[in-house]
């Protein structure tokens, strides 16, 4: 067979359309031409997408179905499956970390409940200690109560320094100095009973100026209920009861049901918004007797209303307010002498200046203000000018009409 010559011009061409091609596949701001073409395999392998994973994590998809539909690279199906291997791996190393930090966890509660015994049992023979000094520290009823238990009989009551398992001060800044001083109570803890009861008959003791009062530690009498509002009441016992912390949508028909029980109402006084009309939060509600108003204090129903806890008190009874009456003024019989014709009053005499009468000027008489064109300053002449009216003044023109 004989050889196709091909023609040198054709080759160098060839070559240059090449080029041109390189060039432009390079340049991405370069528009490509219908001549730049680029050759694709369809044919060839894809890998796995995204997506495509996470549809095989799922369990949505085999990769059966997956390579029926698309000639996946078997290299990405490999990279996945060992990637999932490896995250099984780490799994059952979390799960195992897991497992050790749950013993920690019971480990650690153990601990805290062991202390929380602990604690309980320190806490278990206590006194309070009030009308302290704010000066008082901790070292001087450290020091006070073992002096004083040092010379008792029973040497279970004699209280040493080791056997104060707890001694808490609450402090506060003074007002006067940056120094902290004692709230004039604390609490103090024992280990034994005998302890405890020895520390109570030094009750009335005398400590850096004030007479101590001790009581046990877990005795709540003489402190105020605040479940009782008629003792937490600042005013004393009226008829009106105010009502607090309600909700913008009470009216005053809820509140009338609400305390209907109490006692007779006679109105019910809510403030309210000028715009809207609804409540401002507060009311107060005038019973027939005091009975009324106390009886609501008392019963834990009316306590709440619309899910929100009230806040009750006895109100102000105006009815009840003593009425000042005004004193009069009293004028001097004498009036003062004025000299009429020259606008001035007379004085006593001073004992310096003999028999003479001394005048005072008065101040019409005197020259006002001027600057330094000899003129009455600005704001002299202005504080005398008489005032315009703000009235609307008629007005006094002719109307006229053009046809």
């Amino acid at each position: 067979m004989s050889e196709i010559e091909v023609p040198s011009e054709q080759i160098v061409s060839n070559n240059k359309n090449e080029e041109q091609i390189k060039k432009a596949l390079l340049d991405p701001t370069k528009k490509r031409k219908a001549e730049d073409e680029i050759e694709i395999d369809l044919e060839s392998s894809i890998p796995l997408s995204k997506k495509q994973k996470r549809l095989l994590r799922r369990g949505k998809i085999t990769l059966e179905e997956l390579n029926a539909k698309y000639n996946i690279d078997p290299k990405s199906v490999q990279e996945y499956k060992e990637d999932a291997e490896k995250k099984k791996s780490g799994d059952v190393k979390k799960d195992a970390q897991d497992g050790e930090s749950k013993t920690d966890v019971t480990v650690e509660t153990a601990s805290d409940d062991a202390a929380t015994k602990k604690k309980k049992e320190e806490s278990k023979y206590g006194v309070w200690i009030g009308n302290l000094s704010f000066d008082t520290t901790k070292d001087d009823l450290v020091r006070f109560f073992i002096s004083k238990t040092r010379d008792n009989e029973d040497e279970k009551s004699r209280v040493i320094q080791e056997d104060i398992t707890r001694l808490s001060m609450p402090r506060v800044a003074s007002k006067n100095s940056n120094s902290m001083q004692n709230k004039g109570f604390c609490y103090m803890f024992f280990k034994k009973v005998e302890q405890m009861k020895a520390v109570l008959e030094l009750s009335e003791s005398h400590l850096n100026g004030r007479n101590m009062l001790i009581k046990d530690s877990e005795n709540f009498s003489g402190r105020p209920d605040k479940e009782d509002f008629v003792a937490m009441s600042k005013n004393p016992p009226s008829r009106i009861l105010f009502v607090g912390n309600l909700s913008f949508d009470v009216t005053d028909d809820l509140l009338r049901k609400h305390f209907q029980h109490c006692g007779d109402i006679v109105k019910i006084r809510m403030a309210t918004f000028e715009d809207s009309g609804k409540c401002k939060g507060f009311a107060f509600i005038d019973f027939k007797n005091e009975e009324g108003s106390t009886n609501a204090l008392k019963d834990e129903s009316c306590r709440k209303i619309a899910g929100r806890p009230l806040r009750m008190e006895y109100g102000e009874d105006r009815s009840k307010r003593q009425v000042r009456k005004k004193v009069e003024n009293v004028t001097h019989d004498k009036p003062r002498s004025f000299d009429i014709s020259n606008n001035r009053e007379y004085d006593r005499p001073r004992q310096d200046s003999g028999n003479k009468p001394e005048y005072k000027r008065s101040n019409a008489n005197r020259r006002p203000p001027v600057d330094s064109n000899n003129r009455t300053k600005s704001s002299v002449a202005l504080a005398t000018a008489q005032r315009g009216s703000a009235a609307i003044v008629p007005s006094q023109g002719k109307k006229m009409k053009f046809d």
